[in-house]
């Protein structure tokens, strides 16, 4: 019979290594999948990085769309363009290399948002919010990994964090509508980052135990939202502080 080779026995990655107790496939199968949505996702931030930087520091850029109505049109375009895309995207998701031309539309236009609301805000304040984000983030990706390798299950969060981003719409609606200040708007910021930490232990659980093999692109999407949203309501929180 095979045996795995006495230098393999350690390998996270080896067969008789799974990720979680009830794994049934091939362990390298799964890393492999997972290896390749993190590729797919680091490219997405920095691509979202650089659209970002070149938005704040070509100041033209942040002018146009703030003080003229063909920039504000071009806003509205740019602010349902990612939803619009969605909808190809989930049919042609396993179409290469359509998917990967929607994905990256859809990365771009999400990159100018984040952009033009960095535009604006204080550098401190934008620092202060990516080190959290990228602290917030690999924290919990390290957690997940090792919660599922000892048979924690976070599948049971998919109803309740629905439930959570459903009351947040409804409370930033009101927030537009009758604004209640600095204090409300700190508190929906606070609540927000609760529930996208939230979304990113749900996700990376499914990545590890969930997405099939063809469904590389819906997990890096997934993943792709809950980071920037993650930044975006951590950005809100420094700004309502300041």
């Amino acid at each position: 019979m095979w045996q795995t080779p006495p230098h393999r026995k350690n390998d996270v990655e080896a067969g008789a290594s799974p990720l979680y107790p009830t794994m049934l496939e091939s362990p390298e199968l799964r890393w492999a999948f997972i290896r390749k949505i993190y590729s797919i996702l680091s490219l997405q931030l920095l691509i979202t990085i650089a659209v970002a930087a070149v938005v704040v520091t070509v100041r033209p850029v942040a002018l146009f769309f703030s003080t003229t109505a063909a920039g504000l049109a071009l806003y509205i375009i740019i602010i349902i363009t990612p939803f619009i895309v969605l909808c190809p995207l989930y049919y042609y998701h396993q179409t290469h290399p359509v998917n990967y031309f929607l994905l990256g539309l859809f990365t771009v236009s999400l990159a100018f948002i984040v952009g033009l609301t960095c535009a604006f805000t204080n550098e401190k304040v934008i620092l202060e919010s990516v080190i959290l984000t990228a602290a917030v983030v690999i924290s919990l990706t390290l957690y997940t990994f090792w919660a599922a390798r000892r048979g924690h299950d976070f599948n049971f969060l998919g109803p309740f964090l629905f439930g959570a981003i459903f009351v947040l719409i409804i409370f930033a609606l009101i927030q537009v509508l009758f604004p209640l200040g600095k204090i409300s708007v700190m508190i929906y910021g606070c609540l927000a980052s609760i529930i996208f930490c939230g979304y990113i232990i749900y996700d990376t659980d499914n990545l590890i135990k969930r997405y099939s093999y063809d469904e590389y692109i819906f997990a890096s999407v997934a993943l792709y939202l809950d980071i920037i949203n993650l930044f975006l309501s951590l950005l809100t929180v420094f700004r309502a502080a300041e």
